[in-house]
């Protein structure tokens, strides 16, 4: 299992956690499924490293009440669009399919070669849905879901868009603005200045005591407000921001204080957005 790998287990294990809670803010039995299957094919350090140590409860929660609030976007987008589809990209372990609807729905799931062959190795049984083993950083994934349909698209890129190059991250908004007609994109930004100088360098060092790894320790697209991503593409524009610090089932509860203040709340927050 390489970085990314155990970036996506990380996230999984997540919300498997939050899950098996009393009272969850998220129902993810496929995920506990998914992560059982997962826990054999481990080596002992990956085990010790990626299970058996505890992973903080802000963390945790935070990945829970994320991937609920982008399971809801999803949900409300197919509702609003029955004949549409969302797309994930960097999917990861992500169970969202069988979270968001239990009937079949339009759905594709993107990450890298690696990664879906995994995936598909532990919930091959499962999977009916669409998978593209590629780089969203490439451009074949695009010409296949327009081979499919270029209308009517829901893009999801749910801690994402902040581990990559920044002019790949405006090159794929120019695109995405470019070919596609009625669709969204929802995706998780971070404040730029997290990726520059020594606060590049703290976020590196919060995640690797907490994670014990370095997978996905290093910030490298960043904006300064949601308004930017507008300059990407003509037809990109801004319909709502998220953060976490809204939510009502954030706890401590006193970190809902947090949402009236933008060095707080804009660190790092969800987009959602007209990309054509």
């Amino acid at each position: 299992m390489n970085e990314v790998s155990e970036t996506a287990l990380i996230t999984l294990r997540s919300r498997v956690i939050e899950s098996g809670k009393p009272n969850p803010v998220i129902n993810d039995p496929v995920g506990a499924e998914c992560l059982k299957r997962l826990e054999p094919l481990l080596s002992s350090s990956q085990f010790n490293r990626l299970i058996k140590k505890n992973l903080p409860i802000t963390l945790t929660r935070y990945i829970a009440l994320r991937a609920r609030k982008y399971d809801f976007y999803a949900r409300a987008f197919m509702d609003k669009n029955p004949d549409g589809m969302v797309v994930n990209l960097g999917c990861g372990f992500d169970t969202r399919y069988w979270r968001v609807f239990d009937r079949e729905w339009e759905y594709v799931e993107i990450d890298l070669p690696e990664v879906i062959n995994f995936k598909q190795q532990i919930l091959g049984d499962r999977i009916t849905f669409k998978m593209i083993g590629a780089s969203v950083l490439g451009k074949e994934w695009l010409e296949q879901i327009h081979s499919l349909q270029s209308e009517k698209i829901l893009f999801l890129a749910e801690g994402l868009f902040m581990y990559l190059p920044p002019e790949d991250v405006r090159s794929l908004f120019k695109s995405l603005s470019e070919t596609c007609t009625s669709s969204e994109i929802v995706f998780e930004a971070v404040n730029e200045k997290y990726t520059r100088g020594i606060w590049k360098k703290m976020v590196e060092r919060k995640m690797r005591k907490q994670l014990d790894s370095s997978a996905g320790s290093s910030y490298q697209f960043g904006i300064r407000n949601a308004s930017e991503i507008e300059n990407f593409g003509l037809k990109i524009k801004v319909m709502e921001e998220w953060s976490y610090y809204e939510d009502p089932d954030l706890k401590p509860a006193f970190l809902k204080i947090f949402r009236h203040f933008e060095a707080f709340s804009r660190t790092q927050w969800t987009i959602r957005a007209l990309v054509g």
